[in-house]
Protein backbone atom coordinates (compact mmCIF):
# COMPACT_ATOMS: atom_id res chain seq x y z
CA UNK A 1 0.00 0.00 0.00
CA UNK A 2 1.47 3.33 -1.04
CA UNK A 3 1.78 6.39 1.18
CA UNK A 4 -0.85 8.21 -0.87
CA UNK A 5 -3.43 5.53 -0.16
CA UNK A 6 -2.98 5.98 3.56
CA UNK A 7 -3.96 9.64 3.35
CA UNK A 8 -7.72 9.91 3.59
CA UNK A 9 -9.32 12.35 1.21
CA UNK A 10 -12.40 14.23 2.42
CA UNK A 11 -14.53 16.56 0.38
CA UNK A 12 -15.59 19.66 2.28
CA UNK A 13 -18.30 21.37 0.22
CA UNK A 14 -18.80 25.03 0.92
CA UNK A 15 -21.31 27.63 -0.14
CA UNK A 16 -21.53 28.05 -3.89
CA UNK A 17 -19.69 31.11 -5.15
CA UNK A 18 -20.64 33.14 -8.16
CA UNK A 19 -19.14 36.05 -10.03
CA UNK A 20 -22.44 37.92 -9.81
CA UNK A 21 -22.54 39.81 -6.50
CA UNK A 22 -26.31 39.40 -6.33
CA UNK A 23 -25.98 35.61 -6.25
CA UNK A 24 -23.22 35.77 -3.59
CA UNK A 25 -25.34 37.68 -1.12
CA UNK A 26 -26.44 36.12 2.13
CA UNK A 27 -29.72 34.22 1.67
CA UNK A 28 -32.80 36.06 2.90
CA UNK A 29 -34.51 35.00 6.08
CA UNK A 30 -38.16 33.95 6.06
CA UNK A 31 -39.31 37.30 7.48
CA UNK A 32 -37.31 39.19 4.85
CA UNK A 33 -38.92 37.12 2.12
CA UNK A 34 -42.38 37.88 3.54
CA UNK A 35 -41.64 41.62 3.66
CA UNK A 36 -40.45 41.64 0.06
CA UNK A 37 -43.48 39.63 -1.08
CA UNK A 38 -45.81 42.12 0.63
CA UNK A 39 -43.95 45.07 -0.92
CA UNK A 40 -44.22 43.49 -4.38
CA UNK A 41 -48.00 43.54 -4.06
CA UNK A 42 -47.96 47.30 -3.43
CA UNK A 43 -48.64 47.17 0.34
CA UNK A 44 -46.62 48.54 3.23
CA UNK A 45 -44.95 45.66 5.13
CA UNK A 46 -44.34 47.91 8.14
CA UNK A 47 -48.08 48.51 8.57
CA UNK A 48 -48.78 44.79 8.19
CA UNK A 49 -46.39 43.82 10.98
CA UNK A 50 -47.56 46.66 13.24
CA UNK A 51 -51.14 45.41 12.97
CA UNK A 52 -49.94 41.88 13.62
CA UNK A 53 -48.19 42.92 16.83
CA UNK A 54 -51.27 44.83 17.99
CA UNK A 55 -53.49 41.81 17.31
CA UNK A 56 -51.20 39.58 19.39
CA UNK A 57 -51.21 42.20 22.16
CA UNK A 58 -55.02 42.28 22.23
CA UNK A 59 -55.18 38.51 22.30
CA UNK A 60 -52.72 38.29 25.21
CA UNK A 61 -54.70 40.69 27.45
CA UNK A 62 -58.14 39.37 26.63
CA UNK A 63 -58.92 42.11 24.11
CA UNK A 64 -58.92 44.96 26.62
CA UNK A 65 -56.23 47.08 24.92
CA UNK A 66 -57.95 47.41 21.58
CA UNK A 67 -61.51 47.95 22.74
CA UNK A 68 -62.97 44.45 22.73
CA UNK A 69 -60.35 42.72 20.60
CA UNK A 70 -62.30 43.18 17.38
CA UNK A 71 -60.66 46.39 16.13
CA UNK A 72 -58.41 46.18 13.08
CA UNK A 73 -55.86 48.73 14.21
CA UNK A 74 -56.03 48.60 18.00
CA UNK A 75 -56.72 52.32 18.38
CA UNK A 76 -57.75 53.45 21.85
CA UNK A 77 -61.19 54.61 20.62
CA UNK A 78 -61.96 51.63 18.41
CA UNK A 79 -65.47 51.48 19.89
CA UNK A 80 -66.34 55.03 18.83
CA UNK A 81 -68.94 55.99 16.25
CA UNK A 82 -68.20 54.91 12.71
CA UNK A 83 -66.13 51.85 13.59
CA UNK A 84 -68.35 49.42 11.66
CA UNK A 85 -68.53 51.75 8.67
CA UNK A 86 -64.74 52.14 8.59
CA UNK A 87 -64.27 48.37 8.66
CA UNK A 88 -66.37 48.01 5.49
CA UNK A 89 -64.63 50.79 3.53
CA UNK A 90 -61.49 50.12 1.45
CA UNK A 91 -58.26 51.40 2.96
CA UNK A 92 -56.26 51.38 -0.25
CA UNK A 93 -57.13 53.02 -3.56
CA UNK A 94 -57.60 49.88 -5.64
CA UNK A 95 -57.28 49.70 -9.42
CA UNK A 96 -60.06 48.32 -11.62
CA UNK A 97 -59.73 47.33 -15.28
CA UNK A 98 -62.26 47.76 -18.07
CA UNK A 99 -61.54 47.08 -21.75
CA UNK A 100 -57.81 47.06 -21.11
CA UNK A 101 -57.81 50.45 -19.33
CA UNK A 102 -57.14 50.69 -15.60
CA UNK A 103 -59.04 53.13 -13.37
CA UNK A 104 -59.03 54.09 -9.73
CA UNK A 105 -60.81 56.56 -7.46
CA UNK A 106 -59.74 60.17 -7.12
CA UNK A 107 -57.22 60.87 -4.39
CA UNK A 108 -58.09 63.09 -1.42
CA UNK A 109 -55.76 63.95 1.46
CA UNK A 110 -57.44 64.32 4.86
CA UNK A 111 -55.57 65.54 7.93
CA UNK A 112 -57.29 65.28 11.30
CA UNK A 113 -56.63 66.56 14.78
CA UNK A 114 -58.54 66.21 18.06
CA UNK A 115 -58.07 69.31 20.23
CA UNK A 116 -58.91 69.37 23.94
CA UNK A 117 -60.71 72.54 25.02
CA UNK A 118 -60.65 72.23 28.80
CA UNK A 119 -58.24 74.31 30.89
CA UNK A 120 -58.27 77.60 28.99
CA UNK A 121 -57.75 76.07 25.56
CA UNK A 122 -60.96 77.73 24.29
CA UNK A 123 -58.96 80.90 23.67
CA UNK A 124 -56.78 78.94 21.29
CA UNK A 125 -59.96 77.80 19.51
CA UNK A 126 -60.96 81.45 19.04
CA UNK A 127 -57.54 82.28 17.65
CA UNK A 128 -57.64 79.28 15.32
CA UNK A 129 -60.93 80.33 13.76
CA UNK A 130 -59.67 83.91 13.33
CA UNK A 131 -56.55 82.53 11.67
CA UNK A 132 -58.67 80.58 9.18
CA UNK A 133 -60.45 83.83 8.25
CA UNK A 134 -57.25 85.81 7.64
CA UNK A 135 -56.70 87.91 4.54
CA UNK A 136 -55.51 86.46 1.25
CA UNK A 137 -56.87 82.92 1.48
CA UNK A 138 -59.59 83.13 -1.21
CA UNK A 139 -59.13 83.13 -4.98
CA UNK A 140 -59.49 86.93 -4.98
CA UNK A 141 -57.13 87.45 -2.05
CA UNK A 142 -59.96 88.33 0.32
CA UNK A 143 -60.43 87.12 3.93
CA UNK A 144 -61.74 83.60 4.46
CA UNK A 145 -65.50 83.15 4.74
CA UNK A 146 -67.00 80.86 7.33
CA UNK A 147 -69.92 78.72 6.17
CA UNK A 148 -71.96 75.88 7.62
CA UNK A 149 -74.37 73.21 6.44
CA UNK A 150 -77.13 75.73 5.61
CA UNK A 151 -75.46 79.16 5.77
CA UNK A 152 -73.07 80.57 3.19
CA UNK A 153 -71.97 83.19 5.74
CA UNK A 154 -72.03 81.59 9.16
CA UNK A 155 -71.35 83.31 12.46
CA UNK A 156 -67.98 82.04 13.61
CA UNK A 157 -68.16 83.77 16.98
CA UNK A 158 -71.51 82.14 17.74
CA UNK A 159 -70.04 78.74 16.84
CA UNK A 160 -67.16 79.27 19.27
CA UNK A 161 -69.53 80.36 22.05
CA UNK A 162 -71.65 77.23 21.60
CA UNK A 163 -68.57 75.10 22.16
CA UNK A 164 -67.19 76.85 25.24
CA UNK A 165 -68.05 73.92 27.51
CA UNK A 166 -67.16 71.16 25.04
CA UNK A 167 -64.48 68.72 26.10
CA UNK A 168 -62.87 68.66 22.65
CA UNK A 169 -63.35 69.55 19.01
CA UNK A 170 -62.31 67.95 15.74
CA UNK A 171 -60.32 69.80 13.10
CA UNK A 172 -60.05 68.42 9.58
CA UNK A 173 -58.20 69.57 6.48
CA UNK A 174 -59.73 68.14 3.29
CA UNK A 175 -57.50 68.56 0.22
CA UNK A 176 -58.63 66.89 -3.04
CA UNK A 177 -55.77 66.24 -5.42
CA UNK A 178 -57.95 67.62 -8.22
CA UNK A 179 -59.37 70.47 -6.14
CA UNK A 180 -58.65 73.01 -8.87
CA UNK A 181 -60.95 71.10 -11.24
CA UNK A 182 -63.88 70.99 -8.83
CA UNK A 183 -66.58 73.56 -9.32
CA UNK A 184 -66.82 74.34 -5.62
CA UNK A 185 -65.07 73.09 -2.51
CA UNK A 186 -68.13 74.15 -0.53
CA UNK A 187 -70.31 71.61 -2.34
CA UNK A 188 -67.77 68.86 -1.64
CA UNK A 189 -67.56 69.80 2.04
CA UNK A 190 -71.31 69.81 2.57
CA UNK A 191 -71.71 66.47 0.80
CA UNK A 192 -68.91 65.00 2.91
CA UNK A 193 -70.36 66.27 6.18
CA UNK A 194 -73.82 64.93 5.23
CA UNK A 195 -72.26 61.51 4.63
CA UNK A 196 -70.36 61.69 7.91
CA UNK A 197 -73.60 62.41 9.77
CA UNK A 198 -75.12 59.26 8.28
CA UNK A 199 -72.06 57.20 9.16
CA UNK A 200 -71.84 58.53 12.73
CA UNK A 201 -75.59 58.42 13.38
CA UNK A 202 -75.90 62.01 14.64
CA UNK A 203 -76.19 65.57 13.42
CA UNK A 204 -72.93 67.52 13.53
CA UNK A 205 -72.37 71.14 14.47
CA UNK A 206 -69.60 72.38 12.18
CA UNK A 207 -68.19 75.35 10.26
CA UNK A 208 -65.68 75.43 7.42
CA UNK A 209 -63.43 77.81 5.50
CA UNK A 210 -62.08 77.23 1.97
CA UNK A 211 -58.46 78.18 1.28
CA UNK A 212 -56.95 78.81 -2.15
CA UNK A 213 -53.66 80.30 -0.99
CA UNK A 214 -51.54 77.20 -1.73
CA UNK A 215 -50.89 75.06 -4.77
CA UNK A 216 -53.67 72.69 -3.68
CA UNK A 217 -57.05 74.20 -2.75
CA UNK A 218 -58.27 72.77 0.55
CA UNK A 219 -60.92 73.19 3.22
CA UNK A 220 -60.56 73.59 6.98
CA UNK A 221 -63.49 72.03 8.86
CA UNK A 222 -64.06 72.50 12.61
CA UNK A 223 -66.55 70.12 14.26
CA UNK A 224 -67.83 70.37 17.82
CA UNK A 225 -67.18 67.29 19.96
CA UNK A 226 -70.82 66.77 20.93
CA UNK A 227 -73.73 64.84 19.44
CA UNK A 228 -77.10 66.36 18.61
CA UNK A 229 -78.42 65.40 22.09
CA UNK A 230 -75.50 67.07 23.89
CA UNK A 231 -73.44 63.96 24.68
CA UNK A 232 -69.71 63.66 24.08
CA UNK A 233 -68.94 62.74 20.46
CA UNK A 234 -66.40 59.93 20.25
CA UNK A 235 -65.39 59.05 16.68
CA UNK A 236 -63.58 55.76 16.06
CA UNK A 237 -59.92 56.15 15.22
CA UNK A 238 -60.22 53.99 12.11
CA UNK A 239 -63.00 56.20 10.76
CA UNK A 240 -60.89 59.33 11.31
CA UNK A 241 -57.80 57.75 9.74
CA UNK A 242 -59.44 55.96 6.80
CA UNK A 243 -63.21 56.43 6.63
CA UNK A 244 -63.33 60.20 6.01
CA UNK A 245 -60.76 59.95 3.24
CA UNK A 246 -62.65 57.09 1.57
CA UNK A 247 -65.96 59.01 1.69
CA UNK A 248 -64.34 62.17 0.27
CA UNK A 249 -62.73 60.12 -2.50
CA UNK A 250 -66.12 58.65 -3.44
CA UNK A 251 -67.68 62.11 -3.73
CA UNK A 252 -64.85 63.56 -5.85
CA UNK A 253 -64.86 60.48 -8.10
CA UNK A 254 -68.60 60.86 -8.72
CA UNK A 255 -68.02 64.52 -9.59
CA UNK A 256 -64.98 64.16 -11.89
CA UNK A 257 -65.10 60.49 -12.85
CA UNK A 258 -62.46 57.84 -12.09
CA UNK A 259 -58.79 58.50 -12.67
CA UNK A 260 -56.96 56.65 -15.45
CA UNK A 261 -53.47 55.22 -15.13
CA UNK A 262 -52.23 57.75 -17.68
CA UNK A 263 -53.49 60.63 -15.53
CA UNK A 264 -51.75 59.20 -12.49
CA UNK A 265 -48.46 58.96 -14.38
CA UNK A 266 -48.82 62.54 -15.61
CA UNK A 267 -49.33 63.83 -12.07
CA UNK A 268 -46.42 61.81 -10.75
CA UNK A 269 -44.26 63.28 -13.50
CA UNK A 270 -45.00 66.78 -12.20
CA UNK A 271 -43.67 65.75 -8.78
CA UNK A 272 -40.16 64.93 -10.02
CA UNK A 273 -38.86 68.49 -9.66
CA UNK A 274 -40.90 69.47 -6.59
CA UNK A 275 -39.06 70.87 -3.56
CA UNK A 276 -41.29 69.08 -1.07
CA UNK A 277 -42.05 65.57 0.17
CA UNK A 278 -43.92 63.77 -2.63
CA UNK A 279 -45.46 60.38 -3.35
CA UNK A 280 -42.31 59.48 -5.29
CA UNK A 281 -40.27 60.06 -2.14
CA UNK A 282 -42.64 57.87 -0.14
CA UNK A 283 -42.20 55.11 -2.75
CA UNK A 284 -38.42 55.49 -2.60
CA UNK A 285 -38.41 55.00 1.16
CA UNK A 286 -40.36 51.77 0.72
CA UNK A 287 -37.84 50.54 -1.87
CA UNK A 288 -34.89 50.62 0.56
CA UNK A 289 -33.57 47.05 0.86
CA UNK A 290 -31.79 45.27 3.70
CA UNK A 291 -28.48 46.89 2.71
CA UNK A 292 -29.99 50.35 3.12
CA UNK A 293 -29.89 50.97 -0.64
CA UNK A 294 -32.42 51.45 -3.45
CA UNK A 295 -31.73 49.07 -6.32
CA UNK A 296 -33.34 50.30 -9.55
CA UNK A 297 -31.21 48.27 -11.94
CA UNK A 298 -33.11 46.34 -14.63
CA UNK A 299 -34.07 42.92 -13.27
CA UNK A 300 -33.47 43.86 -9.64
CA UNK A 301 -36.04 42.93 -7.05
CA UNK A 302 -38.55 45.79 -6.68
CA UNK A 303 -42.11 46.33 -5.54
CA UNK A 304 -44.96 46.77 -8.01
CA UNK A 305 -44.90 50.57 -7.66
CA UNK A 306 -41.14 50.52 -8.02
CA UNK A 307 -41.32 48.61 -11.30
CA UNK A 308 -44.02 50.69 -13.01
CA UNK A 309 -42.51 54.01 -11.86
CA UNK A 310 -38.86 53.07 -12.29
CA UNK A 311 -37.92 55.89 -14.67
CA UNK A 312 -39.77 58.50 -12.61
CA UNK A 313 -38.00 57.28 -9.47
CA UNK A 314 -34.62 57.56 -11.20
CA UNK A 315 -35.39 61.13 -12.30
CA UNK A 316 -36.49 61.97 -8.75
CA UNK A 317 -33.28 60.51 -7.31
CA UNK A 318 -31.23 62.68 -9.65
CA UNK A 319 -33.16 65.70 -8.37
CA UNK A 320 -32.51 64.61 -4.75
CA UNK A 321 -28.83 64.12 -5.57
CA UNK A 322 -28.59 67.75 -6.67
CA UNK A 323 -30.09 68.65 -3.28
CA UNK A 324 -27.51 66.47 -1.46
CA UNK A 325 -30.30 64.17 -0.23
CA UNK A 326 -29.31 61.12 -2.29
CA UNK A 327 -26.12 59.56 -3.63
CA UNK A 328 -25.59 57.04 -6.43
CA UNK A 329 -23.32 54.39 -4.94
CA UNK A 330 -22.97 52.60 -8.26
CA UNK A 331 -25.00 52.69 -11.48
CA UNK A 332 -28.62 51.97 -10.58
CA UNK A 333 -28.05 51.73 -6.81
CA UNK A 334 -28.74 54.71 -4.57
CA UNK A 335 -28.51 55.66 -0.92
CA UNK A 336 -30.78 58.22 0.74
CA UNK A 337 -29.99 60.81 3.38
CA UNK A 338 -31.31 59.90 6.83
CA UNK A 339 -33.05 63.29 7.09
CA UNK A 340 -34.64 63.20 3.66
CA UNK A 341 -38.30 63.23 4.73
CA UNK A 342 -37.90 65.92 7.40
CA UNK A 343 -35.84 68.15 5.11
CA UNK A 344 -38.34 67.95 2.27
CA UNK A 345 -41.33 68.54 4.54
CA UNK A 346 -39.63 71.56 6.13
CA UNK A 347 -38.71 72.87 2.70
CA UNK A 348 -42.32 72.56 1.52
CA UNK A 349 -43.57 74.46 4.56
CA UNK A 350 -41.02 77.22 4.03
CA UNK A 351 -42.01 77.64 0.42
CA UNK A 352 -45.63 78.07 1.51
CA UNK A 353 -44.48 80.73 3.98
CA UNK A 354 -42.56 82.50 1.23
CA UNK A 355 -45.60 82.36 -1.06
CA UNK A 356 -47.77 83.86 1.69
CA UNK A 357 -45.21 86.64 2.24
CA UNK A 358 -45.12 87.34 -1.48
CA UNK A 359 -48.91 87.69 -1.69
CA UNK A 360 -48.83 90.05 1.29
CA UNK A 361 -46.15 92.15 -0.41
CA UNK A 362 -48.25 92.30 -3.58
CA UNK A 363 -51.19 93.67 -1.62
CA UNK A 364 -48.92 96.35 -0.12
CA UNK A 365 -47.44 97.21 -3.50
CA UNK A 366 -43.90 96.13 -2.61
CA UNK A 367 -43.84 92.76 -4.38
CA UNK A 368 -40.58 91.21 -5.49
CA UNK A 369 -39.91 88.30 -7.78
CA UNK A 370 -40.40 84.88 -6.17
CA UNK A 371 -36.93 83.94 -7.44
CA UNK A 372 -35.46 86.28 -4.83
CA UNK A 373 -37.01 84.22 -2.02
CA UNK A 374 -35.53 80.73 -2.11
CA UNK A 375 -35.85 78.76 1.17
CA UNK A 376 -32.53 77.58 2.55
CA UNK A 377 -32.04 73.83 2.87
CA UNK A 378 -29.92 74.29 5.98
CA UNK A 379 -32.87 75.48 8.04
CA UNK A 380 -32.39 79.24 8.32
CA UNK A 381 -35.21 81.72 7.79
CA UNK A 382 -35.93 82.64 4.14
CA UNK A 383 -33.95 85.73 3.26
CA UNK A 384 -33.93 87.83 0.06
CA UNK A 385 -31.45 86.56 -2.51
CA UNK A 386 -30.77 83.31 -0.71
CA UNK A 387 -29.51 80.70 -3.14
CA UNK A 388 -29.63 77.60 -0.95
CA UNK A 389 -27.04 78.36 1.73
CA UNK A 390 -26.97 80.16 5.06
CA UNK A 391 -25.02 83.12 3.71
CA UNK A 392 -26.25 85.69 1.25
CA UNK A 393 -24.19 85.90 -1.95
CA UNK A 394 -21.57 88.61 -2.14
Amino acid sequence: MSRDDEISFRVRPGRAQASDDRAARRPLSFMQQVRRAVAKQGSDPRRLFREGRRSRSRASDGGRAGGGGTGRSGRFNARGRGAKVAAALPRENQWTAERGVRFRSRRVVVKARVVKLRGGASRAADAHLRYLQRDGVTRDGEPGRVYSAIQDRADGEAFVKRGREDRHQFRFIVAPEDGAELGSLRTLTRSLMDQMEQDLGTRLDWVAVDHHNTGHPHTHVVVRGVTEDGKILNIAGDYIAHGIRARASEIVTLELGPQTEWEVQQKLGHEVEQDRFTRLDRTLLKEVNDEGLIDLRPGAEQSYLGRINRYLLIDRLKKLERMDLAHEVEPGRWSLSSGLEKTLRDLGERREIVATMHRAFEQQGVARSMELYVPCLSGCYPHPRHVGCCQAPE
